[in-house]
């Protein structure tokens, strides 16, 4: 019965992946990982991303998630759980609450709401899309969107839309697990926290590695 059951998609799989691991022209490295262990129908993930100033020598930004995730229709999963941001400082912890999966015509979609432990309330909505031009070459946009409700000057992020980042990147795959990839990275603050930012708007050519195993 349990190999029948594994068989038929209750086997406990896994994947880590490096979603971005970039080199802007503006000196910054950025990366952006995912990753998951679990069955068809339930999750734990793990999400990080940020931001290192390399000619300052200096961490700008460093987010950590763990999530639970429960399949609630096809190509859809509903998420919860903590997010924890080591930078900017002072650093901040929030509940997660989301939603994750694949729109049709196959735009990937991630949305969350974070409540801080200061009681700030925030969103991010995030979209994707892998156009194939051959057999190992991408083009894929890529658009994320942060809201917020309020201001927390402390953080630099004022209420309303607080940023804006949008890309596009030509991606080869040399195999499905290992891929390169050259495009350009836009990005805009608005409102008070483009106010408190050092930098409103930033547009860089990138280069990096998407991986995954």
């Amino acid at each position: 019965q349990d190999a029948l059951y594994k068989s038929h998609g209750g086997a406990t799989t896994w994947l880590a992946m490096g979603e971005r691991l970039e080199y802007q022209a503006n000196d910054v490295m950025v990366w952006e990982g995912h990753g998951w262990v679990g069955g068809d129908i339930h999750k734990a993930w793990f999400k990080t991303e940020g931001e290192y100033q390399s000619d300052e020598n200096r961490l700008e930004e460093f987010e950590l998630q763990a999530l639970y995730s429960k399949a609630v229709r096809p190509f859809w999963d509903v998420q919860a759980g903590i997010r924890y941001d080591v930078k900017p400082n002072p650093s901040r912890s929030y509940a997660v609450i989301g939603l994750q999966g694949t729109a049709p015509y196959w735009f990937e979609i991630d949305a969350a709401v974070f409540l801080s432990n200061k009681g700030d309330l925030s969103a991010r909505f995030e979209a994707e899309y892998e156009l194939r031009l051959t057999q190992r070459l991408f083009l894929q946009p890529r658009l994320e969107l942060n809201l917020a409700a309020s201001d927390d000057e402390a953080i630099g992020v004022g209420a309303g839309l607080s940023t804006a980042q949008a890309g596009l990147r030509l991606r080869y795959e040399f195999a499905r697990e290992f891929a390169p990839y050259l495009g350009v990275s836009w990005s805009r603050a608005f409102g008070e926290t483009a106010d408190l930012a050092n930098d409103a708007r930033r547009t860089s050519f990138v280069a990096g590695i998407r991986f995954w195993f």
